[in-house]
């Protein structure tokens, strides 16, 4: 891509409200725009970097045999009167609306939990039909009072959501556990694996404890005590002598640290089917309720959450797997030799964003920082046939050939 087909540019301005460090270096290095609080608009750089963590949460959620769909975003009032839950004091965080057609009331998806269990009730008949995995990336709507944090917290926000449909609670055991097995495999290819923990949280009125994945993070707004040595981790709002008594752990076991939540799942039993009587026929002929499982990662939460963690006094640090770009190519002097690299590395396969703007070369050296991209190149007579070659997150100097090049960016060498 050239810079001069991006619309968007970096800037030296935020919005004047705009207090969250992740949001003020998205909108200056022209990945997001603001609309109002909490809500943001992607711009293709914004969304090429979503698109890539979807990629990797859809990779690893069909190797579970989970099965993508796209649910609508409006919702029909009655199907959460089923289970008690249009009621704005039992959830306050509600957009809703009327229909031109007689003052109809919908509401907007704030979750999707009712409304999957009414679509599958459609197609589940017996036991054979089970189990039914199947997940969503979508739009999610939540009327919070204080947006804040950035993208990180949004009234609009993108996330995965995930449920599950399985005979007996052996059945459902089985897959939750391959869940937490696969959300450790995406938080470490996004690059915050070894700062996730699965944490102990509440349950609910459906079970003990559900688990949430809690990444160490300052901007965070949770906090969690974490025994690294036992790899145990408690979300500080459950913690009590009962919940250390449980574990025979005392509170000098752990360290309490700030968190931001990326995930979570939980399992919601047979107490959702009984409320929507969503049942099946069992091998004997009897019915029985569906023993469910919701599973979510917020997909613009843990965008922000990875500009918390990595980025510098200069910008964006992207994690090589979710840059928009591999390479941040700008050439000094003429401009033929740059224009070869960069045909060059389309040919090979290579992301990059090729800077052909008429500028000073210290303005795109700085916005290469802003922007984050992992590996900036520059071309210049003086390098002869060098390319030299700066590593983002390290500012690692070298000078290589273009060959060397692709080896380096496909981790060959």
């Amino acid at each position: 891509m050239r810079y001069k087909q991006i619309f968007s540019r970096t800037s030296k301005n935020v919005p004047a409200d705009e207090k969250s460090r992740n949001a003020q270096l998205l909108i200056r290095a022209g990945y997001v725009n603001k609309v109002m609080a909490g809500v943001y608009n992607y711009t293709p750089l914004g969304l090429l970097v979503l698109e890539k963590i979807k990629q990797i949460v859809r990779q690893e959620m069909d190797a579970i045999g989970g099965q993508e769909l796209l649910m609508s975003s409006l919702q029909k009032k009655s199907t959460w009167q089923k289970t008690d839950r249009w009621d704005d004091q039992k959830v306050d965080v509600w957009f809703k609306s009327k229909l031109k057609d007689g003052g109809t009331e919908v509401g907007f998806g704030w979750s999707h939990e009712e409304p999957i269990i009414e679509m599958i009730q459609q197609y589940l008949n017996s036991y054979k039909d089970l189990p039914i995995n199947v997940y969503q990336f979508q739009n999610k709507m939540r009327n919070e009072l204080r947006a804040k944090s950035g993208i990180m917290r949004g009234r609009e926000f993108l996330m995965k959501d995930m449920y599950s449909c399985s005979l007996d609670e052996t059945q459902h055991q089985q897959f939750y556990n391959s869940v937490i097995e696969a959300y450790n495999r995406i938080f470490d290819r996004l690059g915050i694996g070894e700062d996730t923990f699965v944490t102990f949280a509440s349950g609910g009125a459906f079970t003990d404890f559900s688990h949430e994945f809690q990444t160490i993070c300052s901007a965070g707004e949770d906090y969690i005590y974490l025994s690294k040595d036992r790899k145990i981790a408690i979300n500080d709002e459950i913690m009590s002598p009962e919940i250390l008594d449980k574990f025979k752990l005392t509170i000098d076991d752990f360290e309490r640290v700030k968190t931001a939540e990326v995930g979570n799942i939980f399992n919601f039993g047979r107490h959702k089917s009984e409320q929507m009587k969503f049942k099946f026929t069992d091998k004997d002929g009897q019915e029985k309720p569906v023993h469910l499982g919701s599973y979510g990662i917020g997909i613009s939460r843990v965008m922000g959450v990875i500009v918390e963690k990595f980025a510098d006094d200069k910008g964006l640090i992207w994690p090589e797997q979710i840059a928009p770009y591999q390479v941040y190519l700008i050439g000094i002097g003429e401009q033929q030799k740059a224009e070869e690299i960069y045909q060059k590395l389309l040919a090979a396969g290579i992301e990059v964003l090729y800077d052909d703007r008429d500028l000073r070369p210290g303005q795109k050296f700085a916005d290469a920082e802003l922007i984050g991209i992992p590996y900036r190149l520059i071309t210049s007579d003086k390098l002869g046939h060098k390319i030299e070659v700066l590593k983002r997150q390290t500012g690692e100097v070298e000078q290589l050939t273009f060959d060397q090049l692709v080896d380096r960016i496909n981790g060959r060498k």
